[in-house]
């Protein structure tokens, strides 16, 4: 008789994502949470996060989590870590890979499902009580966002389509957290070749006229500006 092997069922860790969506507000950067009810992450603010569906890749599933829990939609989504410590979810063993998000958060009305009580931006200076180890994944995407805006265009997916100079400097000093001089900063990135002149005016206070300005394009490049 022909001998039939058998298969052995693997169980481990389940795999999860969690998502730290980034956006400028008032000068400010900030992250979006989620007030949780669930009692085992003591009811606390979490990233919107969840598990990976068996016919998803990562990147599927963090573009799905956070469309259902936030009603966000967005352009820029990058891998960030993956975080396996063994007791760092209550639930039992589970293993997150973390992405960042960068968003215009004036385009969207945020909503959230039953299993939160509420939605809000925090700036990352002032973050309230953050449940599991999410404030561990958010100061590593900080850190990051930090580094890479200065070297690349990543800026462009934190601003409307059209801008002021004004506006795109309050931006890199919003993730910088520190002022940067004007004429430098002017200097430097008009010289890069990143934006362009979009036509019109703003006006600003004292009725003066500003330029607008648009990215010349929105597909990821590295550049030297800082």
């Amino acid at each position: 008789m022909k001998k039939v092997r058998q298969l052995k069922t693997i169980i481990g860790p389940a795999l999860a994502v969690d998502v730290v969506t980034i956006a400028a507000i008032n000068g400010k950067l900030s992250v979006l949470l989620l007030k949780t009810k669930d009692p085992e992450a003591g009811k606390n603010w979490v990233l919107p996060g969840g598990f990976v569906g068996l016919q998803e890749t990562l990147d599927q599933t963090a573009q799905r989590v956070l469309c259902e829990k936030t009603n966000i939609r967005i352009n820029y989504l990058e891998q960030l870590f993956t975080f396996g410590d063994v007791d760092r979810d209550t639930r039992g063993r589970v293993v997150s890979t973390s992405y960042f998000a960068l968003v215009d958060h004036r385009k969207f009305n945020l909503l959230t499902t039953s299993a939160y009580s509420k939605i809000e931006w925090f700036p990352v200076l002032k973050l309230p009580v953050i449940g599991y180890d999410n404030e561990k994944i958010i100061k590593k995407a900080i850190i990051r966002v930090r580094n890479k805006i200065g070297y690349s265009n990543i800026s462009c997916h934190l601003l409307p389509k059209e801008f002021t100079l004004t506006q795109l400097q309050e931006i890199y000093e919003a993730v910088l957290n520190r002022k940067l001089d004007k004429r430098n900063f002017r200097r430097k990135i008009l010289n890069l070749g990143i934006i362009k002149e979009a036509g019109g005016k703003k006006y600003l206070a004292a009725n003066r006229p500003a330029g607008m300005y648009k990215f010349v394009s929105k597909k990821y490049q590295e550049v030297e500006l800082l």
